[in-house]
């Protein structure tokens, strides 16, 4: 009943969002003649109004990068539907031709347009696809089920459209399917064989410095995960019926670990609507309705990961399986690897992702190189300031030197 409790409650508070909105007063003949003293009241309605979780997508909002010394126009395009993912291409008009890079994105209870500063930034000297994961509570139950090794196949499948010449760049959870799906080609000799891979803030061997991530993982039997954190989505939605982790929890499970700095943002929040700060009050909302947007994971991905990835450390014992035959990464020769942590990653902590360069035994030591940002917490990575003036700049010479 998780999923029905859910809904109902959000049910209920509908209409007080939706009257919210309505009572603020600063476009109406009131607000106007009162001239700014009512923001304190419209703040209020605002917060309000704000108290809500969305399950779709929002827009990456992304119409133009700069290209050189100009400004180029940014169009989506779906290169590859699927009903569990599409590949996303963000193309643009230009003479060059520019590195094609897929950007991997979490699934993990929010949408890929988590990923918009690094999709950004990346587009202005590559050619950018993403994995654009669905919510699992709008999959239908005759598209089947959707594991990790699922997961894998969609990751090659997709650079079977990129073509040969391609780079693969992971973010946080996915860069052990990412790493999986590079041995796999390897092994294969696959022609559309990534010539880079880029693991960034990603738990290849979650045995380093484990996180209170990782804790909760090792604390509790699967069984206990299925019992209490597994859900059926409620009839009104495309995939009624089928057994998804709800996005909400993961969220939750995420707040609840920094909920004073949440707390305190929202507080920010209040204080810049009640003075008309609008540009610092806009920086914070466009944070949090990303961060509010959520998405549901079938179950089977969901306990597979924890299994698989996290309790048994599969792919870090050279015990992982892919469609029945083992997975060595050592098969790697040819892929050039890059690693990126975060100093202050309280997700993904130290050593987890640069445990890849042990497994990618056969790779010769000029085809590695180990980032550590000894500034940035797990966001900081991929997203900020740092991201793009610090990090971005060693991602992109990787790529360049693959050419």
């Amino acid at each position: 009943m998780l999923y029905q409790m859910y809904q109902f409650q959000d049910d209920m508070i509908a209409p007080m969002r939706h009257a919210a909105r309505g009572a603020r007063l600063e476009q109406s003949a009131l607000g106007r003649m009162l001239n700014g003293s009512i923001r304190p009241f419209d703040a209020t309605m605002e917060m309000i109004s704000r108290f809500r979780l969305t399950h779709e997508r929002p827009d990456f909002c992304i119409r133009s990068v700069p290209v050189g010394n100009r400004e180029v126009a940014v169009r989506e395009e779906i290169a590859l539907d699927l009903p569990y993912g599409r590949l996303l291409h963000f193309a643009k008009d230009i003479d060059v031709a520019q590195p094609r890079v897929l950007i991997v994105a979490p699934l993990s209870g929010h949408f890929a347009t988590l990923l918009r500063g690094t999709v950004e930034v990346m587009l202005r000297d590559h050619d950018v696809y993403v994995t654009d994961w669905m919510n699992a509570r709008d999959v239908p139950p005759e598209a089947g089920p959707f594991g990790v090794e699922d997961y894998v196949a969609y990751l090659i499948r997709f650079l079977e459209v990129l073509g040969p010449d391609n780079n693969i760049l992971a973010v946080c959870q996915p860069c052990v399917q990412a790493l999986i799906a590079v041995a796999v080609m390897s092994r294969d000799d696959h022609p559309c064989t990534p010539r880079s891979m880029t693991l960034m803030a990603g738990p290849i061997d979650v045995r380093e410095s484990p996180t209170e991530v990782n804790d909760l993982a090792f604390a509790n039997e699967l069984a206990w995960f299925e019992r209490n954190v597994i859900a059926t989505v409620p009839n009104r939605f495309a995939g009624r019926g089928r057994r998804v982790y709800p996005g909400f929890v993961q969220l939750f499970s995420f707040m609840m670990m920094n909920m004073d700095r949440h707390r305190a943002q929202h507080r920010k929040l209040y204080r810049h609507l009640a003075r008309g700060e609008t540009a610092e009050a806009e920086r914070i909302m466009e944070f949090y309705d990303e961060y509010f947007a959520v998405l549901d994971l079938t179950e089977e991905f969901y306990l597979e990961t924890i299994e698989r990835i996290f309790q048994k450390a599969e792919l870090a014992k050279g015990e992982f399986t892919y469609r029945g035959a083992p997975v060595d990464p050592s098969a790697i020769r040819k892929t050039a690897l890059l690693t990126v942590e975060g100093g202050r990653d309280d997700i993904c902590a130290l050593g987890q992702t640069a445990a890849a360069h042990d497994l990618c035994a056969s790779l010769r030591p000029h085809l590695k190189r180990h980032h550590l940002q000894a500034n940035v917490g797990h966001y900081g990575v991929f997203n900020g300031t740092r991201w793009e003036r610090e990090i971005y700049p060693v991602v992109r010479n990787m790529i360049l030197a693959m050419e």
